[in-house]
């Protein structure tokens, strides 16, 4: 419903940050100035022709990029577009209950949910996708970041907010209609467990056999309960002392990993991947039901630091070493749709491979998930959602750096498979350079033996391509060549602690997830406070997934290798739902000449993922088919002949069931999003007819007690406010930050 108009009073201080008066000419000349470092970031990028250019170059073109879309278009969107209203309680604060609604800190909360959503993808998408070139790629992870990506998430996380924290299947069965939302909810949970599966196969396979990165992911656990009591008990609101005091803990934990594997301790924290497997469904349980200020939180603001920390050095890296970027701007693969990393032509394959760091819908569950039980103030969704959203960009822009620095020889020697380039570094050279890019099978094993690793042949997934790139920059600025191997093994360390903070978040969001749908059926279990129906989901879903995962690890062929070729369709998909929502929401509340936002966007997203599941059904071209896929490997059976990976007729039989089942599912999720988007249209015609038919399931207004900024850092008028809620008394669910 319409939110009631608020006192003149109330009113004046909706939003402190809403623009006033003319801007100063100081700040026209600094934002000329970023504008222009920006586009002749892309000037130069646009213009090469052939010959390497310095990675520096994309560096400026982003960021200025990233400063400009925040600054302007995020800010038009949250008080044009959303009208967001600082006098308006939240979620947080209405119903905080100390376990999943809990007022947080902006600070707290932007790394939690920077976090929860920047996994596997901005680091191994960009990575694959430098198969077409560098040029490609950096646009979409740019312009897709500031028109469809970071706006997804904001404008899911306010529109979440404004209906208690709902899941965004629960939101589209509410808002669009019970049969778009049936098949919503159908398909945004099974996309769900999906996700979360590969999340997990991922860092089950970075951290087996590795005591380094165990103990010092492990340890993170006891120093973010230390730190989540250490805020909401011994010193309630000091966020930067406790974060002083958890950057320590973490720097010590990191270091001591090292002792830890060159000591007679290594063998406790060598585990096996079944071991692993066993410990993350513990860990994802127990992440899902304690209150969120204990662990998930806390933890996942402590991995911030470790994140951004790690990336701003590999940026200021690549600003002193000045790498250039050896992978062409666009590749032959690009109009052949050939290349041996993966299959399939530029469109639309590009935009489904590079899912986080542009466009994913993985974000908008976390935008209808955590992350809006905990939000203080709705002008805080434009730092925390786009924010968030454009750092995790950087992320990618890192990631797509690091493939592109390194020769495209061992580029495509790491990433191709042993069927295409073989087993050895002869023939992997011979391949290689019928590719048309030259690699000696001696560089081959020299690059190997400096990062400490037997071979680096067929090293597919990009979590090694980026770790080499990684190894390079920082090499060349700290240790020289004699470094590398630490440099490699640390990050591979730190993506396997990326991707961590996305499984626990995402595990959460999942319990959130089935405790709306079963809602729906028994009431009880939309009270997230129900204990019994919060242990109940929450084993549903990691059992769901733990399941896949068990599989997979056991069987090469099986589990969630079984379903890993629907991981970036599926999560594109997802994103079709979110902005279908979204303009739904904002068609239907009064906001039909600025649902171009959402919709452009939408209608994109649809495009290139309905184009993209096609051509993954219907294609004839057994590297891109599904069925052509089943239909290769069913005639190998009939004229009994084993086919390459399958090693004897059971896993012919195997890749035979596995082929036929995502071909199935991808079609199955491709029709649930059009019966999606077809009662999304429905419903914003119907209310664009009859404005007065469109029923909203948005809570009433109610007065805020909290005073907290808007952004990362305080403004002056902002800091008076704050000494002002100071110097009153806190009672009445005031929430008070130290001054200064």
């Amino acid at each position: 419903m319409p939110e009631p108009e608020a006192t003149g009073t109330q009113r004046a201080t909706a939003s402190p940050a809403t623009p006033s008066g003319s801007p100063s000419p100081k700040s026209i000349a600094v934002w000329v100035l970023v504008g222009l470092v920006g586009a002749i970031g892309w000037g130069v990028l646009a213009l090469s022709r052939g010959e390497e250019i310095s990675a520096a170059w994309l560096l400026a073109a982003a960021l200025g990029s990233y400063a400009i879309a925040y600054r302007f278009y995020a800010r038009f969107i949250a008080h044009r577009v959303l009208k967001v209203d600082a006098t308006r309680a939240t979620p947080a604060e209405r119903l905080d209950n100390g376990v999943d609604f809990h007022p947080t800190d902006r600070r707290v909360l932007f790394g939690h949910h920077f976090a929860a959503v920047a996994g596997a993808g901005p680091l191994v998408g960009p990575v694959l996708a430098a198969q077409m070139g560098y040029l490609p790629g950096t646009i979409w992870i740019v312009a897709g970041v500031i028109f469809a990506g970071a706006v997804q998430d904001m404008v899911t996380l306010f529109f979440s907010t404004r209906r208690d924290g709902r899941s965004l299947g629960q939101m589209a069965r509410d808002e669009i209609g019970p049969v778009g939302g049936a098949a919503a909810l159908v398909a945004v949970f099974a996309i769900m467990i999906i996700l979360l599966a590969v999340l997990a196969l991922v860092i089950v396979n970075a951290l087996a056999h590795s005591p380094w990165g165990v103990f010092s992911i492990g340890m993170t656990i006891p120093i973010a309960v230390f730190m989540g009591f250490y805020l909401r008990v011994l010193r309630p609101g000091r966020v930067t002392e406790v974060s002083l005091i958890g950057v320590a803990l973490l720097l010590l934990a990191i270091v001591a990993g090292g002792w830890v594997a060159e000591s007679s301790f290594a063998g406790t924290f060598t585990l096996e991947k079944e071991t692993l497997v066993i410990w993350m469904v513990v860990y994802g349980f127990l992440a899902s039901v304690l209150p969120v200020w204990m662990l998930l939180a806390p933890r996942d603001y402590l991995s911030t630091f470790m994140k951004v920390g790690t990336i701003a050095l590999l940026a200021i890296g690549v600003v002193i070493a000045m790498p250039t970027l050896k992978m062409p701007s666009i590749t032959d693969f690009a109009a052949r749709g050939d290349g041996p990393v993966f299959a399939g032509s530029m469109f639309p394959f590009v935009f489904i491979t590079i899912a986080c760091g542009a466009l994913s819908g993985f974000h908008a569950l976390v935008s209808s998930g955590t992350t809006p039980k905990m939000i203080q103030k709705e002008t805080q969704v434009r730092m925390i959602g786009y924010g968030a959203m454009l750092t995790e960009s950087f992320v990618a822009v890192m990631a797509i750096i690091a493939a592109c620095i390194i020769e495209p020889g061992l580029f495509f020697a790491v990433n191709s498979p042993p069927g295409i380039i073989g087993t050895t570094v002869e023939s992997a050279s011979q391949a290689v350079t019928n590719f048309g890019f030259a690699i000696s099978p001696e560089a081959l094993t020299q690059a190997a033996k400096d990062v400490e690793e037997a071979s680096l042949l067929s090293r597919t997934g990009g979590a090694p391509t980026f770790a080499l790139g990684m190894s390079e920059i920082f090499s060349s600025v700290i240790g020289g060549a004699g470094m590398k191997a630490f440099w490699y093994h640390f990050a591979i360390m730190f993506e396997a602690l990326f991707i961590l903070t996305t499984l626990d978040a995402g595990t959460r969001v999942g319990r959130f997830m089935l405790q709306d749908t079963l809602g729906n059926v028994h009431k009880s279990f939309k009270d997230v406070s129900w204990k019994p129906g919060v242990w109940f989901a929450s084993a549903i879903v990691v059992g769901a997934w733990g399941y896949f995962l068990w599989v997979g690890i056991k069987d090469p062929l099986g589990g969630i290798n079984q379903l890993f070729p629907l991981f970036g369709i599926a999560n594109q998909l997802l994103a079709a739902v979110a902005l279908a929502v979204c303009t739904t929401l904002l068609v239907k509340s009064g906001r039909l000449k600025w649902a171009w936002v959402t919709g452009v966007p939408l209608v994109w997203d649809a495009t290139v993922t309905l184009t993209a599941s096609y051509q993954k059904v219907f294609s004839e071209d057994v590297k891109v088919g599904f069925f052509a896929q089943r239909d290769k490997y069913q005639a190998g059976i009939d004229a009994d002949k084993v086919l390459a990976p399958a090693k004897n007729m059971d896993d012919m039989h195997t890749i035979v069931t596995n082929a036929t089942v995502d071909g199935v599912l991808c079609a199955l999720f491709a029709v649930l999003i059009i019966v999606v988007l077809a009662d999304a249209l429905r419903t914003c015609v119907k209310a664009v007819r009859d404005p007065g038919s469109a029923k909203l399931s948005e809570v009433p207004w109610t007065e805020s007690k909290i005073v907290a900024p808007a952004g990362l850092i305080a403004t002056a008028e902002e800091r008076a406010r704050l000494a002002a809620a100071a110097d009153r008394d806190s009672g009445g669910g005031q929430v008070k930050e130290p001054v200064g």
